[in-house]
């Protein structure tokens, strides 16, 4: 499966649905930034001449800076990878990230200063994850490690997930039995709200649960 994953990028849709598209001023904006300063706080490596290169959970991606677009490294080059929403996403955490360092403090949603704003159709929607996985959490467990993330000793099962460099967000996953539904929460770092937005935040966890569902 890692193999697999590897060649074939993720599926180039929005996981909230409808259309996706990326404003021209948010590429403009990316291209004003000094890229040394901005490397060193997104955790990032400048490729000369116009791209910036990071990850994006276990794949190494490309931000090309002058053609506007997004690649992803197959073998020994990079490759168009047409897939808005990350793209859209992408940008969002390199214009918004800060030189902050992950606190190692691991908070929900409604402990987030923007809590307001996951409410109605931002509620962070966890109801495919729990479908899929909520009956095997062995399974959960190993669609993480083949995204790149870590399993941690909470509940039944636990990942820790990193989209960006600086953005870990963790799954906990609480099985359904006789008695009670399945369920799953999903957690962040406490500096999460130093480097993105509450929409970004939002559609970062849609981009790995996303990921999730399609491992």
């Amino acid at each position: 499966m890692q193999t697999r994953r590897r060649q074939e990028p993720l599926k180039a849709k929005a996981p909230y649905g409808g259309n996706v598209s990326v404003p021209t001023e948010f590429w403009n904006d990316l291209a004003q930034k000094d890229m040394a300063i901005l490397c060193e706080a997104a955790q990032a490596v400048w490729d000369e001449p116009s791209g910036v290169v990071m990850q994006f959970l276990n794949e190494e991606i490309r931000v090309d800076v002058q053609q506007h677009c997004l690649q992803c490294r197959r073998g020994d080059k990079w490759e168009p990878w047409e897939y808005p929403y990350l793209e859209l996403m992408t940008l969002a955490y390199l214009l918004q990230v800060t030189h902050s360092r992950v606190k190692g403090r691991m908070v929900g949603v409604m402990d987030l200063k923007d809590a307001f704003f996951f409410q109605g159709p931002h509620t962070i929607d966890t109801a495919a994850l729990v479908k899929r996985y909520g009956q095997d959490p062995e399974g959960f467990k190993a669609a993480g490690r083949q995204l790149g993330g870590a399993t941690l000793d909470m509940a039944d099962a636990a990942l820790c997930l990193e989209p960006f460099p600086k953005i870990p967000i963790y799954y906990v996953l609480w099985p359904g039995d006789e008695e009670f539904p399945a369920k799953l929460t999903v957690l962040f770092d406490k500096s999460i709200e130093l480097h993105l937005s509450a929409d970004a935040i939002w559609g970062v966890v849609g981009l790995v649960s996303d990921a999730l569902l399609n491992t």
